[in-house]
């Protein structure tokens, strides 16, 4: 018997069910169906588990999909400074987007009874948080939301970024605008997406059509996957005349897919949602959406704090805004 068990039986989240038994702030009515839930179930918090709670180490988990993108680098460098001040130490697992992957990290979480994980979640739907918050371990969402996680998150504005670059892309004068999005099911790529078909619909398109539909691609965030992604794009019978794409590696595919069919923006604008640090330095200098990456793991890092001094108990979630910084990718189709 789990609290996973009393909170399906009471309809609530299983992070509820251990703030009523951990003295957190729910509401009477949600504790009172919590309490009948268990005693129904003949359920009894496990007193042994919260005093090993008690004697958690110094050391907070750092779980994200991919350290050799530059986004994260900075994300880890904000949660590591944060987390200095306070004499704790960060170990950093790489998930590489793949759920078994992060899993095991998070079993490691649990046996090493760590202070608090920080997690950019591999998977919307296939990451489970669950036996964490079972055992009492905070725990802050970064960058990604895994689907229906009760747990404390800070985000970016992705569907705003999303709309707010292809707002630019139209009024640059393009008309036939590609997006290559990132894995079906990560919380960043539908958002991003979402925001692209957006600015599309106001600006009287139909993101819904056949061959709106056609000119979406999603790829796996790498290099290899944007260069697929735009050559398919290319391949079309009608190619694009722009591409926004959803992160800053997949950019550079596109762009060498571009090269090895002789052609360069902005007679094909390109446009990357993450900044990368040569973008103003190559010719024609690219359009990027800069995103607060160091300032997501800075607060990823306070909150889950928070969460570890007993802090509030309301669940908060930080949203951050994007940048963009208009270059020559997306001067428009020249003639």
């Amino acid at each position: 018997m789990t609290i996973h068990d009393v909170a399906r039986a009471a309809g609530v989240s299983p992070a509820t069910v251990s703030r009523v038994f951990n003295g957190g702030n729910v509401t009477p009515a949600r504790a009172h169906s919590v309490q009948q839930a268990a005693a129904a179930l003949g359920f009894a918090p496990n007193r042994v588990a919260r005093s090993l709670r008690k004697q958690r180490s110094s050391v907070i988990g750092l779980v994200i999909p991919d350290i050799g993108n530059p986004f994260f680098t900075s994300l880890a460098r904000g949660v590591e400074d944060a987390a200095q001040r306070t004499s704790l130490s960060v170990v950093l697992c790489n998930s590489d987007e793949d759920t078994d992957k992060e899993r095991r990290y998070l079993e490691v979480a649990l046996g090493e009874q760590m202070a608090g994980v920080i997690v950019a979640a591999a998977s919307r739907d296939r990451t489970d948080l669950g036996p964490l918050i079972e055992r009492g371990i905070p725990v802050v969402a970064v960058d990604r939301r895994p689907h229906e996680a009760d747990v404390d998150a800070v985000m970016v504005d992705n569907h705003h970024g999303g709309e707010v670059a292809t707002r630019h892309l139209l009024k640059s004068g393009y008309r036939r605008i590609a997006c290559i999005t990132g894995p079906e099911g990560a919380s960043t790529s539908e958002e991003r997406l979402a925001g692209y078909r957006a600015a599309l619909r106001t600006a009287g398109h139909r993101p819904e059509s056949a061959d709106a539909r056609a000119h979406v691609r999603h790829a796996d965030f790498r290099v290899e996957g944007g260069r697929l992604a735009m050559r398919e794009l290319l391949a079309m019978p009608e190619p694009p005349d722009a591409v926004f794409v959803a992160n800053n590696l997949m950019t550079i595919g596109v762009l060498e897919a571009l090269r090895e069919a002789g052609q360069e923006p902005p007679d094909l604008g390109v446009l990357s949602f993450g900044d990368i640090p040569w973008a103003s330095l190559v010719r024609p200098s690219l359009t990027t959406v800069e995103l607060p990456s160091y300032e997501l793991g800075r607060t990823a890092a306070e909150l889950l704090l928070q969460r570890m001094s007993g802090g509030s108990s309301a669940l908060q979630t930080v949203v951050l805004r994007t940048t963009l910084h208009a270059r020559e990718s997306t001067a428009g189709p020249r003639g």
